[in-house]
């Protein structure tokens, strides 16, 4: 079954520091690019970094001081260590796997800053 499961969201002071994980099928990981997308309320969902099966990582420029992005092939892993946050990074996070013109998403996890 083809299934993306993301953990490690929560409430967190400003400045603060979170890790997400994200749990995936072997089927949608090997040999996929993984990415991690965040959805603030009211907003769409947008991409915030990605890497390759290979291990090559882009991120978006306006956060890639904030968000680091690395997968575990051993444990089918993929994370996104959030650092120096501020509440407007409030938002759901969801993790992606995409195949040519097919997305896999998971249900997301919520990160809350407070100020």
């Amino acid at each position: 079954q083809e299934s993306l499961v993301e953990s490690g969201g929560g409430l967190v002071q400003a400045g603060g520091s979170l890790k997400l994980s994200c749990e995936a099928a072997t089927s949608i990981f090997r040999g996929n690019p993984m990415g991690w997308y965040r959805q603030a309320p009211g907003g769409s969902r947008a991409i915030i970094a990605r890497i390759t099966r290979a291990g090559a990582e882009t991120s978006v420029d306006s956060v890639q001081v904030r968000f680091t992005i690395s997968r575990d092939h051993a444990k089918n892993m993929v994370y996104l260590h959030l650092n120096s946050l501020t509440p407007e990074y409030t938002a759901v996070y969801f993790c992606n796997s995409s195949r040519g013109p097919y997305h896999y998403w998971g249900q997301g996890t919520q990160v809350t800053v407070s100020s």
